[in-house]
Parts: C-alpha cells; structure tokens; sequence
C-alpha cells in the first residue's frame, strides 16, 4: 500500500511533483477518449453498415456525444467523491474506468462478425468513458490548482491542459505514425485498435504514479460534514457560481471542439484537404497549442482571470466566423497551420486557466463538485455535440450555420464573465 501524504505540498519540488503525478493519469485519461476522434475515420465503416461515408460519420459522431452526456453522471459522482473522501481516490477510480473502456474498445469485433452488438458494445464502452472522464476534470483541475502556490497559481494550474491538450496530440501522434507504416486498408481492418491498446497500458503506469500523491483534503473532516459533496448544498448555496460556469463553459468547449478534434473532419470533408496532410498540419498546431499553456497561464496571475476570459469571449465573438469560412476553402498546409493558430491563440485565453478559475468559484466542501458537475453539463451539451450539429448542418447544405452557432455560444462566454468578479482576487481558493 501507498503512504498517503495529507495536506497541500509545501514546498516547490513537491509541488512540481504533485501537479506531475496528477498530470500523467489527465495525459492518459484524455488521450483514450480523443483516440476515439482520430480514429473513427478508419473504424466506422466497421461498426456501421455500409454506406455513405458522411453518414458512418455521422454515427461514430453521435456516439462520441453520447460519451459526453454521461459525463455530467461522472462530474455528479466523482465529484461527491473527491469533496467526501479525497481528491486522490476520485482520480484513480476515473484512471481505471478508462483503462477498462479504451480495452473494450480495442477487443470488440466488428458489425460483419457480431452484428448490432458491434456498436452496442462500442457505445456501452464510450459511456464508460464518458463517466471516467466527467469525473477526471473536476477531481484534477480542483487538485492542481489546490496543489498550486499562492500569486503562481495560473501557471501551476495551466498544466492541467497541459496534459489535456497533450493527450490530444499524443491520440492524433500515434495516428499519424500508424499512417506512416501502414496502408489504409490495414488501417481500417485492424491498425485502428493499435491506439486503444496503448491507451489501456499506460492508464496502468498513470494509476500507479496518482497512488503517492498527496491528499489536499482532511479526509477525515469531511465525511463529517453533510454538505461534502452534497448537489443540495451546491445549488442552495452557490447557484450563481454554478451557472456562470455553465455559461462561460458552453462557449469554451464548443469553440475548443471545434478547433481541435472537429477540425481533422473538417479540413478533410470540407476543404478536401488530404487526410495525411491533415494529420501533419494538426499534429504541428496542437503541439504549439500545448506549450502555449504555461505562458497564458503566468499572464493571468498579472493580468487577472476575467480580463483572460473576456479577451477569450470577446475574440471568438468576433473572428470565429472569418476564421471557419477562410478554412472551409483553403488548400495550403502553411495556411491552415496558421488559420488554426489564430484560433488557438485565442482559446488559450481561456483553456490555460479553464479548471483554476472555476475551482476559485467554489469552497472547499463543494470544490470538486462544483467544478466538475457545472463544466460536465456545458461540454455535454456543446462540446460533445460539436462534430454531429457541425455534420448534421453540413449534410443539410446549412454548414455556415455552424459558424454563427459558435460564434454565438463566444457571445454568451463574453457576457457571463463581463458580469462576474475577478477570481483572482476574490474568489474561494486559499492556501493552506
């Protein structure tokens, strides 16, 4: 057994150690779940009759938007065990959930072997997922920015999608080799397991490092206290804190999808840009977009969470549907790179302090509650549906709808935060 270290990490090595142990299962946890987006491409002919490739598309996409609207289940669950009985417990069950949803995937047979069991099957798995992941946000963005030290804690904090953002370029990295050493018709029979496989081995290497973190709650103390994790104290309580992050977070995940792994479909299906080249140009975006992180989080700690979010809103607001149209037409790899890049420039406004400003909403008691339950029920709605509302408008011949679709959830972000204090300086997060 593990020795459990109660209380925060006092100094900076243990600090940097602890945001490192929670980082590795967040890595792993979001790689298994973006995996599923890379690759469906190659195995949704496998899981759906023969058809119309939009349409096979189109199912693998409604799938991925059942795995997130089990995450407000996760974020509900997950969330009363990380306030109820630690931070450290919430994240390891979530690392096993994965691992055991990534193996399902990777073992199921096909619809030619099993049938309509095929995509049960892979639906029950997503479902799993989901639930693990729902539960991951909350429990880690509410660790690291505990973990964090006072005036630094933007940058601490920004780690989190550090290793989000990490596990997506890992998922679309291991893509891109398998693209390499293999043709497509291996890719689609059998080489798209390959990614699943090693989602579910190294969810075991990211259990084992979580089991020595530190505990950043007195475990103790709150199986005393009724309102620990209690969804009826959260909303008696703190119901305007919890909307405000619906809100700003609706906006947040539907234009991050977007950009992210909605965008490998999109410079594909719509641009008719090559599926390799695409790879290549996403691989180089998302890897600048990942060490952007830190740099956006150190600016919030001197420029303050709101005036972050506001630049964040108030960008996508304005240069979403430029960004969309100029990308639905273009065919230069160097053009879409940079395209790509404005966009993720802007959503590092927000995605480098996403976890730390919503922790900063909530006490202690309902923390990883609030954070996890509020931003599960946003990016249920808008950031799972992002691809299938993005496919559906597009094979009614409505795509630019889309555009103006998120522009307008930026809008919403934009007013939600003008209306609220700066976290910085007056939120709930103290140190111990």
């Amino acid at each position: 057994m593990a020795t459990v270290q109660h209380g925060a990490p006092k100094t900076d090595a243990q600090r940097i150690a602890a945001i490192v142990g929670a980082s590795s299962g967040n890595l792993v946890e979001w790689f298994d779940f973006y995996v599923y987006a890379f690759c469906a491409v190659y195995f949704s002919s496998s899981f759906f009759p023969k058809g119309d490739p939009s349409v096979q598309l189109l199912q693998s996409a409604a799938i991925f938007a059942i795995g997130f609207l089990m995450r407000p289940i996760g974020g509900w669950l997950f969330g009363w065990i990380g306030d109820k009985y630690g931070r450290r417990p919430s994240m390891m069950i979530s690392m096993v959930m994965m691992c055991g949803g990534s193996l399902v995937i990777a073992c199921v047979p096909n619809y030619a072997s099993i049938g309509i069991w095929a995509p049960a099957i892979l639906l029950l798995a997503r479902m799993l997922q989901g639930l693990s992941v729902g539960g991951e946000y909350g429990a880690s963005a509410t660790y690291m920015s505990e973990v964090a030290p006072k005036g630094r804690k933007g940058f601490f904090a920004s780690f989190q999608y550090v290793t989000l953002i990490g596990g997506q370029l890992l998922a679309v990295m291991v893509v891109f080799i398998l693209e390499r050493v293999m043709d497509h018709d291996e890719l689609r029979a059998w080489g798209w397991r390959i990614p699943f496989f090693i989602g579910a081995a190294t969810a075991v290497v990211a259990f084992y490092l979580r089991r020595s973190l530190h505990e950043t709650v007195d475990v103790n103390a709150a199986k005393k206290r009724k309102d620990a994790g209690s969804v009826v104290a959260l909303m008696k309580q703190h119901p305007k804190a919890f909307f405000a992050v619906i809100g700003f977070t609706c906006g947040g995940s539907l234009t991050f999808y977007t950009f992210t792994t909605y965008m490998q479909k999109y410079l594909v299906n719509t641009a008719g840009m090559p599926l390799k080249t695409v790879t290549t140009v996403m691989t180089v975006a998302l890897f600048c977009y990942m060490c952007l992180q830190p740099f956006f989080g150190a600016l919030s700690d001197r420029i303050g969470r709101k005036k972050m979010m506001m630049l964040f809103g108030g960008g996508f607001a304005i240069f979403t549907v430029p960004l969309l149209t100029a990308l639905s037409t273009v065919k230069d790899p160097v053009a879409a790179f940079a395209l790509i890049m404005c966009a993720m420039v802007i959503s590092s406004f927000y995605t480098s302090i996403s976890g730390l400003i919503k922790a900063e909403m909530f006490p202690p008691e309902v923390r990883a509650l609030g954070v996890g339950l509020s931003y599960a029920v946003a990016n249920a709605v808008f950031g799972g549906s992002a691809e299938f509302v993005a496919l559906w408008l597009k094979s009614i011949g409505m795509e630019s709808v889309f555009y103006w679709y998120v522009a307008a959830a930026a809008l919403v972000a934009f007013l939600v935060t003008f209306m609220m204090r700066d976290t910085r300086q007056l939120g709930l997060l103290k140190d111990d």
